[in-house]
């Protein structure tokens, strides 16, 4: 039975408890001040990334994994006899894909899977997790390709952002947009689909009524929910994760695992800080 390694990009937001016990490798992703470049959970941390917004007074620039920088830990892990399986932030959000995919062409196509997980942050990390569980029962690089292109279809991601600055400031919203968001007090509820970033429902007022829409949502999904792993994930935003994570548990089914896991550096350099969501999967 050869041996599979699994591979991901610093945008999955797992803990480092969780990467370390299914042996998931994570090559980070770049964030740029100026000409100052750090590399996303390895020389910055989310702390550390708002404190220098406000020292340089600006959003910093995110850049995609390198196809050198891809293909060095390919190789590495094919030189010891590994087939590997990669997934990471949606193509359709970072050219980081595609560079997975030019990389595994040099290196090796036939040993190495890239997969678009269509999404970001943990729900990059419900992808992990499923392929971790595959791998372990014993399945092939093949398998667990063709369980995974299904399997990221279900993933739902959604999350309430608490501003919409950081969004227009990376130009990701018009000006119009988060001027009218100011004026009537909208947090709006962010929603990953087919792999692309959309607006969802609008609430207004205070952060507590984008908390209980997220909850609404998962509600909803309830009869129809994997029974796996629901994450609560968060851009250094522990009160509101807290009052989600108790709220959860009142009507999540007991064998349900739920995580509380904080945002890295370049999902928070887009959404910005207090950027709070839900991410499960669904039958």
């Amino acid at each position: 039975m050869a041996k599979i390694k699994i591979i991901t990009d610093s945008t999955c937001d797992l803990t480092k408890e969780l990467l370390e016990k299914y042996d998931i490798t994570v090559i980070p992703l770049y964030v740029n001040f100026k000409e100052t470049s750090f590399k996303d959970g390895v020389t910055i941390d989310t702390s550390l990334l708002y404190q220098k917004v406000e020292e340089y007074q600006m959003l910093p620039k995110t850049a995609a994994i390198t196809i050198v920088d891809f293909m060095t830990v390919f190789s590495q892990y094919i030189k010891e006899d590994y087939d590997i399986i990669y997934t990471g932030i949606s193509k359709a959000l970072s050219s980081t894909y595609n560079n997975a995919v030019i990389a595994a062409n040099e290196i090796d196509p036939d040993r190495i899977s890239v997969i678009d997980s269509m999404n970001l942050s943990t729900g990059i990390g419900l992808n992990l997790l499923r392929i971790a569980k595959l791998r372990d029962e014993g399945k092939n690089l093949a398998e667990i390709t063709e369980d995974i292109t299904n399997y990221r279809l279900k993933v739902k991601c959604q999350f309430a952002i608490p501003t919409l600055d950081y969004l227009y400031k990376g130009g990701r919203c018009s000006g119009l947009t988060n001027l009218v968001g100011k004026v009537f007090k909208i947090k709006p509820i962010i929603e990953v689909r087919n792999g692309k970033m959309s607006v969802g429902p609008k609430p207004r007022g205070k952060m507590i009524n984008a908390l209980n829409t997220l909850l609404e949502m998962i509600k909803k999904d309830l009869n129809n929910l994997e029974l796996e792993n629901v994450f609560v994930t968060h851009s250094l935003n522990y009160e509101d994760a807290s009052y989600l994570e108790t709220e959860l548990k009142k009507f999540l089914p007991s064998e349900v695992k739920l995580y509380n896991t904080c945002a890295g550096c370049v999902i928070s350099s887009h959404c910005g800080k207090g950027t709070i969501g839900i991410l499960y999967v669904v039958k």
